[in-house]
């Protein structure tokens, strides 16, 4: 055997000893993992057969319409001590769970409604219903059963101050995934407080692009609950004062307002415009004889704004009637409207107006009985006063409105006016001019703490001026030919106005972003979701 043979059997050796140690510990790792399985499963079929409550929780199968169940399921807000030891059903969102020993405590929320619960190992929990319990992600929908208890001490965090559920049963219906993209509490949080303890809070595009769940919190149910209300308040009160609420087409062969800011929608084998307002067809409405209309519907602005107040689609609040002998007969008739409506929302909204004010501040809205009405030369001189320089005939920027509007407040301590015989230059085609100064026009905007909210005006129901007056904003006459036709068959003096609903809301609650104010804002950089 020559050397070198001799060095490579002894190699082979030393590489089959370290093959045969490491296979020598693998198989010890495996024997350890296997026993540690075995440990594991017989501790779990041992908790498992310790486990007395074992029916009382866990996660229900999908509900797909299955059955029938004979079972109520109570309201958050309804739980008052008048149901002290009562035993209900109710299904709400894990709103917070926090583990102490052998006990849980649960927020249960549904809607700006919430209450605390209990869940402790006794006669009717386990120790492993209270581990399910708390390890149920926040957000998952749960079926509660439990036992309303009164309370001592006020439960200063949730707003069912003076009970809370000893939960008995509890089963998961929807899970919530772990990571959430947002925390309500960091969403519902003031700024001023973020900005002051350091904590959280959510900027508006994460808020945006997670909105499902922004609208959880309890300002954001509060701010929509009262853009209901706006809603209900101006049919009701248009109702009762005969109008009648018609519905407009939103595809239209010419742009409503004679501007470029349209959507143009391919139509067939032509092209279509999304309605920039309803005007021409509230107008052929009176036309026909319907007296006083009004209507709720989506308005489209091709506007590159990106502004805290404009939105490419948003909700108008429309109103058209024929008056007897003044233009004032409407205005008038709008600005009741108006009040009607603060005033509902003073007194039957104040739960969501103070939910919204925890989160952002601001001061009560105020108003005056009857409406303050100030023409434009007035307004144009009281910012003049203030050194701001503007000729007669120049339109309002955003910031002299803003202005106007703190000189207003200071002069006669209202946040809402109106401002008549606006420049006929700086509006629409369809305006009547001043039969006394023809620079100007019988129309009128209302503003809302110094930002506009209504634009308005007696509309031109003649045809061959209103003729003259398309051509002077050169409009294609062939395509408003069935507008200008209803004027040819005898048409009563009108007028109206449309109002922004997002605007209203926003201004109302003394917010800084219309955005707040839209469900799912559409603006030139958002499209979704």
């Amino acid at each position: 055997m020559t050397n070198e043979d001799a060095q490579g059997s002894t190699a082979e050796e030393a590489q089959s000893k370290k093959g045969l140690k490491k296979q020598q510990k693998e198989a010890e790792k495996a024997a350890k993992k296997a026993e540690k399985q075995a440990k594991l499963a017989a501790e779990q079929q041992g908790t498992e057969e310790d486990d007395f409550a074992k029916d009382q929780y866990g996660n229900s199968v999908m509900i797909q319409s299955q059955e029938k169940l004979d079972r109520e399921l109570h309201r958050i807000q309804d739980l008052t001590p008048e149901k002290a030891d009562k035993l209900i059903w109710l299904r709400a969102r894990v709103h917070t769970s926090r583990a102490k020993g052998k006990q849980c405590f649960l927020v249960l929320r549904q809607q700006q409604f919430n209450v605390q619960a209990l869940v402790a190992v006794g006669d009717r929990a386990s120790k492993q219903m209270v581990k399910f319990a708390a390890n149920v992600n926040k957000e998952s929908i749960v079926d509660v059963e439990a036992v309303v208890k009164k309370v001592e001490q006020k439960i200063e965090s949730c707003t069912q101050q003076e009970v809370e559920l000893h939960v008995e049963k509890i089963f998961v219906v929807s899970q919530a995934e772990a990571r959430l993209p947002l925390q309500l509490e960091d969403a519902a949080r003031p700024e001023v407080e973020g900005d002051e303890d350091g904590r959280a809070t959510v900027n508006q595009d994460t808020r945006l692009d997670n909105r499902v769940i922004d609208l959880r919190t309890t300002t954001s149910q509060a701010i929509f609950r009262l853009q209901a209300g706006v809603c209900m308040l101006f049919r009701e009160t248009l109702t009762n004062k005969g109008f009648v609420e018609i519905q407009t087409p939103k595809i239209i062969s010419a742009a409503s307002e004679g501007g470029a800011n349209v959507f143009t929608v391919s139509y067939f084998k032509t092209s279509a415009y999304l309605a920039q307002s309803p005007q021409l067809y509230k107008q052929m409405c009176i036309c026909a004889d319907f007296d006083k209309v009004f209507c709720v519907g989506p308005v489209f602005r091709a506007e590159d704004s990106n502004t805290h107040r404009h939105l490419t689609e948003f909700v108008g609040l429309d109103i058209e009637m024929a008056f007897n002998y003044h233009y004032h007969e409407v205005i008038d008739s709008i600005t009741e409207t108006m009040v009607q409506i603060f005033k509902g929302l003073r007194d039957r909204f104040q739960t969501e107006i103070q939910a919204v004010n925890k989160q952002y501040p601001s001061e009560p809205f105020r108003f005056l009985e009857p409406t303050l009405r100030l023409e434009y030369t007035e307004g144009v001189a009281m910012l003049r006063q203030a050194g701001v320089e503007m000729g007669d005939e120049d339109d309002l920027s955003t910031p002299n409105e803003k202005l106007l509007g703190r000189l207003v407040k200071e002069k006669y301590d209202t946040d809402f006016y109106v401002l008549d015989k606006y420049p006929l230059s700086v509006r629409p085609f369809y305006t009547m001019p001043d039969p006394s100064n023809p620079k100007y026009s019988n129309s009128y905007d209302m503003f809302m703490r110094g930002e506009e909210i209504l634009s308005g005006a007696q509309r031109v129901h003649d045809a061959q001026l209103l003729t003259e007056r398309a051509v002077h904003h050169q409009i294609d006459l062939e395509k408003i030919k069935a507008y200008i036709d209803s004027f040819r068959y005898g048409a009563p003096p009108h007028g109206g106005g449309g109002i922004g609903l997002e605007r209203v809301c926003m201004l109302y609650l003394g917010l800084h972003n219309i955005r707040q104010t839209s469900m799912f804002p559409r603006d030139p950089k958002r499209l979704t979701p």
